[in-house]
């Protein structure tokens, strides 16, 4: 048994999406697919200051972690962002958020 299997589902989630949510680039990716009117099809790196293999490991690890689809479209691959992976996390780490917030400050000195 690891570690990690300790600790309640929900907490595996909230951690799984902040470790690939902790590099800039990938937020800027998330970004920048939010930002576009369609799906991007083709080299995303043109409008990333990242060399190309480097923007290609980014967007692996945002599609592992259900944050967007990529979907082969003759030689390229057509990006967008994943509608139920951002509405998940959006969900889990407001009811992070809320579960954490204090109702009062508390002295701890």
């Amino acid at each position: 048994m690891r570690k990690l299997d300790l600790f309640e589902k929900g907490q595996q989630e909230i951690a799984a999406i902040a470790k690939v949510m902790s590099h800039p680039a990938r937020i800027a990716i998330l970004q920048f697919l939010a930002a576009t009117p369609t799906c991007i099809s083709g080299d995303i790196s043109d409008f990333l200051p990242l060399s190309r293999t480097t923007v290609s490991q980014h967007l692996k690890d945002l599609k592992y972690a259900g944050l967007i689809k990529g979907e082969v479209e003759g030689l390229k691959i057509k990006y967008c962002l994943n509608k139920k992976g951002i509405e998940k996390m959006k969900q889990l780490f407001g009811d992070l958020l809320e579960e954490i917030t204090p109702e009062e400050e508390k002295n701890c000195s």
